[in-house]
Formats: C-alpha cells, structure tokens, sequence
C-alpha cells in the first residue's frame, strides 16, 4: 500500500469514527420516539448507507450486486459469508429491517453499544454456545413474526479471503422451524479488506446473492441438509469469485462426498 492510499485509508477511518461519534448521540434522543421501521432506518440505514459511501469515494471500494431477483418477498434468514467489516455495513443497509446475531459485549461500547441495542439485535454469549443456540432459536424466531430479516454469519466469526469456516446449524435450524428458507449471500470484500490490519485494496466488491433454499421436510436431519446444501451453494460461488483458494474448495467437495 502506497504512501497517498494510506493516507486515504486513514481519512477514511477518520471520518467513520467522528461520524459514528456524531451520531450515535442524536439516534439516542431521536430514534426512541420512532416506530422500529423508521428507528432501524434512521439508526442502521442512514449511517451504514454512508459508511459504504465512504469507502467508495475515500478509498476507491466500490461494490455490484447480482441475484437481486432472488430476493424472496417474504422475510427469512440470511446465510451469509463473513470475511470483513464492510459486509455488516451493506447488508444492515441492504436488507432492511434486520436483525443480526452479535456479541453482547458491544452493547457495553458508550454510544455506539446503546444505539445498536434500540436495533432488535440477537445478542449473545459466545462463551456460552448451548445458551447462544436457545437465545438464536427463541429471538430469532421472534423477529421473523415481527417482519425482520435476520442476518446470521454462519462461520461464527470473519475468516480471511481464501478459506471458509464450518458453518454452525442455528441459522439453518431456525429456518426450519419457522417454515422458511435461507438466503445464501456470497461476495468477497474480505480480497479489499482484509481480516487483520488496516490495509484496504481499492477494487469492485462482487456481492452475489443466491436462490433462495427450503428445506426438505423438518426435524434435525432436513436442518443438517438445509444447512449443507447452503454451504456447498456459498462455497462454490466464493470460489467462482476467486475468493476461495481451489485446494480448499476440492477439499470441501471431498468432505461433501463422504
């Protein structure tokens, strides 16, 4: 990364962390006299809506999308790849209102934590992973009758460009209960923003939305299918895009045939 880019990069972190200073506050005095709709617009929407406008104009990441007529009309659950930070800021904007699986240590950040605890999040332990199960089951539940999206990364955590994660069954399990599919998302904005550091590759992010998948019948084995069919969708298009190295894809193809 060349000296005049860094300098970008650092504007860019810059002017992310005074807006968020900026306006965290306000959300604090106005949003609770809002309906969730219009709190989730004015908190989530307007704020991730600039941050992605920043990293276009700051640092030259600019984004496509395609699948968006695989979009279903109903509200379900959202299987997403997890490779860096920009992805929770277009999704929050994208799908709206949304509902997403974060730690519960954030909601101790002043502020920041306080806002996103007005959003509906489902905020969990992850110490506790049998409670975090229960927690996403019940709250997830909860937010699809109430007409929300509910993002779930199904890695549990941001893994590096090249590799995917063991995808955890809550998100597949919910869908299944609640008698909806899954939306599989692929892209691979963690190739521009890394994981670990501060670096930022100017590019076009490829945000590629899948068909969205139903179960096969119910109970625990329609959830272990569900879940790997979503799996198996969202790795072969990680790969399609260059952003999943093809000894691991030949190697999940393996474990897939066994």
């Amino acid at each position: 990364m060349g000296v005049f880019y860094a300098v970008r990069v650092v504007i860019f972190y810059t002017l992310l962390s005074l807006s968020a200073l900026l306006w965290c506050p306000v959300c604090l005095v106005v949003a609770p006299f809002l309906s969730f709709p219009a709190r989730y617009r004015f908190i989530n929407v307007y704020w991730c809506r600039f941050a992605v406008s920043l990293a276009k104009y700051v640092i030259g990441l600019d984004y496509r999308v395609t699948g968006v007529e695989n979009i279903p009309s109903e509200r379900c659950v959202i299987l997403a790849k997890h490779q860096s930070t920009w992805e929770t800021f277009f999704l929050s904007a994208y799908f709206q209102p949304l509902s997403q699986v974060l730690k519960k240590e954030l909601f101790r950040v002043p502020f920041f934590g306080w806002a996103m605890a007005m959003l509906r999040p489902i905020a969990i332990d992850r110490s506790n992973p049998k409670q975090a199960l229960k927690q996403l089951a019940t709250q997830g539940a909860q937010r699809l009758e109430q007409n929300c999206w509910v993002l779930i990364f199904p890695e549990g955590t941001r893994i590096p460009a090249g590799k995917i994660g063991k995808f955890s069954r809550g998100g597949a399990a919910l869908a299944v209960n609640a008698g909806l599919p899954v939306l599989p998302i692929a892209h691979n904005a963690g190739m521009f923003w890394p994981k670990v550091g501060w670096a930022k590759k100017p590019g076009v992010i490829d945000v590629v939305i899948g068909p969205a998948i139903y179960a096969e019948g119910d109970g625990s084995r329609a959830i272990a299918e569900l879940n790997q069919r979503a799996f198996d969708w969202i790795a072969q298009a990680q790969f399609d895009l260059g952003a999943l190295d093809a000894e691991v894809f030949a190697e999940t193809k393996e474990r897939a045939t066994k």
